[in-house]
């Protein structure tokens, strides 16, 4: 396979990719060695694979490859053949399950998350795992572990995190679907990043594992290139599962194809560019009011709001969260074994513990916060706002000790650069992640579209529209030079 074949193999979409398996134009097989030429060739640079599943990989592309040719093992199944980067925190019964960190470096997991399970038994090919950051307690991905992952656009920067490793993998061509988990944005910060699609489905819509599937914050979710392949990946993964009690039924179905620009006709979308208080770089900026004129050309009616929220809130609702629920096991960690912790596990422990406000004043503050924005998606089809406000983090940085400065502004917390966790606390809310263009740096930005509770289909509506009216499609040319 000459390289500039294997090149376009690597950023073949999922749909396309079916679709010239079921022509036998392409074979499972073919395209699974492709991108793992391609994992080969940028990995020295990337560093998103946590595992290689090669040899496991290579038996079920054969097996799917059968199935295409109609020679026994059933017909082809929904994601027959379509290589999957798996995010390394999702367990796979038999394999190591270490959260990125030196204590859990020799733990095998006992059992298959039901993610990871519904991509098998639907024909996924799991050929890579991904990396996260330690504890996926953090919105870079780096640790004692497995090192520094960086952006494929610019390998100064970060790709985000904690799914960082998912976000990296597909920016770089290793696969054309992913899988990635959210409690505080760690699908939608690797997704503005790496310049991809990534989905938060709202609570319950995806299942999820004990305990962490009782945490609200909580989602796992799909990430992939283009909205269909989002949208393709979370058709199979969501639904109920007998192991998760708030995993919710009827299992539902987003359409198989949107209607493009034409989806965006008459709707009404709400511009929110700093969602109350946060200061937003003015590039991120830019690009999100593109965005808005993208769909007010397609035909959708903008409107600009304000949101009563302030940056302090949601900060002390976060943190009274996760003080009450990450920051004690993470102290746990500290305290057992300082010196295998990374130092930004040790930073979050103290930013999370010991503060005033109790796990019940938190919610009361979750209670305002949606609050205000129930009323405000009452008189909207959506809302878009930018998914972070910096274009990127620095990669070698942990951000113990550098302050993020956005727009002349100096933040408290490295991560309230980060518009996403307003959408965690109002967990009931679906948002699509979607790219927004690019900063100065060479590093993608993005913007959030989020939607009524429960509304999932409407952010891919929005979604297919905008991409439909600004793509962002890895074409050649348009690719990271890696």
């Amino acid at each position: 396979m000459s390289s500039a074949v294997s090149a376009e193999l690597a950023y073949l979409s999922a749909t396309d990719a079916l679709a010239a398996f079921r022509s036998r134009e392409l074979s499972p097989v073919e395209l699974l060695s492709a991108l793992l030429d391609r994992t080969r060739e940028a990995e020295p640079v990337v560093n998103a694979v946590a595992e290689r599943l090669e040899e496991e990989a290579y038996a079920a592309a054969r097996e799917s490859e059968q199935r295409y040719l109609g020679k026994g093992g059933g017909d082809p199944r929904p994601l027959e053949g379509l290589p999957v980067a798996a995010k390394e925190e999702q367990p796979m019964e038999g394999r190591s399950i270490t959260d990125g960190s030196l204590l859990l470096k020799d733990e095998i997991a006992e059992f298959t998350h039901p993610v990871l399970q519904r991509v098998a038994d639907a024909g996924g090919v799991i050929h890579i795992r991904t990396t996260t950051p330690e504890f996926c307690a953090a919105a870079f991905t780096q640790s004692k572990l497995w090192g520094v992952t960086r952006n494929p656009w610019n390998p100064e920067f970060s790709c985000g995190g904690s799914s960082g490793g998912s976000g990296a993998a597909l920016a770089a061509g290793y696969a054309p679907l992913a899988t990635g988990s959210d409690i505080g944005g760690s699908i939608r910060i690797p997704s503005s990043f790496n310049g991809i699609v990534g989905f938060k489905p709202p609570y319950g819509r995806v299942p999820a594992i004990a305990p962490w599937n009782l945490d609200h914050f909580c989602h796992d979710g799909p990430m992939a290139r283009t909205v269909a392949d989002c949208a393709l990946l979370e058709n199979t993964i969501a639904g109920p599962w007998p192991g998760d009690v708030v995993s919710l039924r009827p299992k539902l179905y987003l359409p198989e194809t949107f209607q493009g620009a034409a989806g965006a006709e008459g709707l009404r979308i709400a511009l929110c560019v700093n969602l109350g208080g946060y200061p937003v770089d003015p590039e991120v900026e830019a690009n999100t009011r593109a965005v808005a004129e993208a769909l007010r050309g397609a035909g959708a009616i903008v409107e600009e709001v304000e949101i009563g929220w302030s940056l302090d809130m949601i900060r002390q609702a976060a943190l009274a969260h996760f003080g009450g629920i990450m920051g004690p096991d993470a102290a746990k960690a500290v305290a057992e074994s300082p010196d295998l912790v990374n130092n930004y596990i040790r930073a979050f422990v103290e930013k999370t513990t010991g503060g005033d406000l109790s796990f019940l004043d938190g919610l009361h503050i979750e209670a305002k916060i949606y609050a205000e924005l129930g009323a405000l998606l009452e008189r909207f089809d959506a809302m878009i706002c930018p998914t972070t406000a910096i274009p990127a983090l620095r990669a070698d940085d942990d951000y113990t000790e550098t302050k993020v400065v956005v727009d002349g502004v100096e933040l408290d917390w490295y991560l309230d650069m980060a518009l996403t966790l307003p959408f965690n606390i109002c967990s009931r809310v679906p948002v699509l992640a979607v790219p927004s263009g690019f900063a100065s740096n060479g590093v993608p930005t993005g913007v959030q579209i989020v939607g009524k509770t429960y509304d999932d289909e409407m952010v891919f509506r929005v979604g297919a529209a905008l991409e439909a009216v600004r793509p962002w499609a890895y074409t050649a040319g348009r690719r990271p030079a890696l």
